[in-house]
């Protein structure tokens, strides 16, 4: 590489693999800049005139804002789970893709957490959930728990930091990332505890319901069937997410960052656990309609209401589901790369499709004679302010690819 062509910000950029020039990288961070300026206008918004300026009411509290929470934390399940193959179950392959799994867990848990923080109108007593918390509610275990992880997934992030070119050099950084590397089977041991009780948990909301016989359902012990449902789609969609965000990444970055065995792996074995959960779901579907049909709620009633028609439970159960298992489980279509993309995107509709139905649709459905059913459409508000942490998201892979070693087989794969 010449003089003429080395990046001004050269010596921050990982030794052996090319960047784009800094004035090109600081137009694409300066266009992520005009939809980011919308989401905090929303922001703002919200927090200074209050919810009533978004399309929430009494019939709806849970609207986009939980739903997508639900969803992304779902999405961001690739790096604990992802961590747990690799260094509980030590597929070896999979250290070459385990820390963008962490940099997309980090931007989903503090995507979560954003949205959670305008969600509740009054983010200054956000506080309040831990210092008066309610022990007899799964939201406190919920909170506790993904705050926990949160600080986890910090704290893997945090060797990727390190071993930038420059920091690396000062020996007490070298030192404590050396020895936080030795450390990460019991951190990554940590966060999947964690992440098995916070993923059960929401599921475990809608599952209590006992006067909502659309989400209500029976269980194991204290936990409903639903607890265990969310558990097992988050560990199936979310290495679908991070094989997704992967592709991205290499789209924009216009070369392969990671080896296509190591795809083929993860996409393997998201095949397999989607298939699991298609089981248990379908089988799940068929006791709550018998049972709701017992308490005076037939299927029908719970389709009745446009646009939640039985369109809902075909797409969510086909089309989201079934389809991308089949494409996923298939060995010629999971190695061509355009279906591989497809049956990814498809697993992570279903996911956000699945947590709508859950808390949104659920507490939609009328259940007593005299309710009536409303329609509900996010405002410009609760879009902006959601789709913010999208902008959020791309900022921070664009910053961690070009100045960390996040991807450890880009040299092989691009020799300079």
């Amino acid at each position: 590489m010449n003089s003429a062509s080395t990046p001004f910000d050269s010596a921050l950029i990982p030794e052996g693999v090319k960047r784009c020039s800094f004035g090109w990288f600081l137009v694409w961070i300066g266009i992520l800049q005009v939809p980011l300026m919308i989401g905090a206008i929303a922001y703002l918004v919200c927090w200074g005139l209050a919810l009533n300026q978004t399309y929430l009411n009494n019939n709806y509290p849970f609207g986009i804002w939980i739903a997508a929470d639900l969803g992304i934390i779902a999405l961001g399940g690739g790096a604990f789970f992802t961590g747990f193959l690799r260094y509980v179950i030590k597929i070896d392959e999979l250290k070459n893709i385990v820390n963008f799994a962490v940099v997309v867990g980090v931007i989903c848990y503090s995507a979560a957490l954003g949205i959670l923080a305008v969600d509740i109108g009054q983010p200054l007593r956000g506080w309040h959930i831990f210092w008066h918390a309610n022990v007899h509610s799964m939201l406190t275990e919920v909170a506790f728990c993904i705050s926990c992880y949160f600080t986890v997934l910090l704290i893997e992030y945090l060797p990727l930091v390190l071993e930038n070119r420059q920091i690396d050099r000062v020996p007490v950084f070298h030192f404590f990332s050396h020895r936080l590397h030795e450390a990460m089977p019991a951190i990554a041991a940590v966060g999947v505890f964690l992440s098995f009780f916070h993923q059960g948990s929401l599921g475990g909301v809608p599952g209590v319901l006992y006067g909502r016989p659309f989400a209500y359902r029976e269980g194991f012990l204290v936990w409903p069937w639903t607890f265990f449902l969310f558990i097992l789609s988050a560990m199936a969609c979310g290495p679908c997410f991070t094989i997704l965000i992967t592709r991205i990444t290499e789209g924009f970055a216009r070369k392969n960052l990671v080896k296509r065995n190591v795809i083929d792996i993860l996409a393997k074995i998201s095949g397999w656990l989607l298939a699991g959960y298609l089981v248990l779901k379908i089988l799940d579907t068929v006791g709550w309609l018998s049972w709701a049909g017992q308490v005076g709620a037939p299927l029908g009633s719970f389709y009745a209401n446009q646009p939640y028609g039985y369109w809902v439970l075909i797409t969510e159960l086909g089309i989201f589901g079934v389809i991308p298992c089949i494409l996923l489980l298939i060995k010629a279509t999971r190695q061509n790369q355009n279906i591989l993309i497809l049956a990814c995107f498809l697993n992570c509709a279903g996911i956000f499709m699945n947590r709508w139905i859950m808390t949104v649709q659920s507490l939609a459905v009328p259940v007593m004679p005299f309710d009536k059913f409303f329609s509900y459409h996010p405002n410009w508000a609760e879009w902006a302010s959601t789709l913010l942490w999208v902008w959020i998201g791309a900022v921070v892979i664009s910053l961690s690819y070009r100045y960390l070693p996040i991807f450890p087989q880009e040299k092989e794969l691009n020799p300079l």
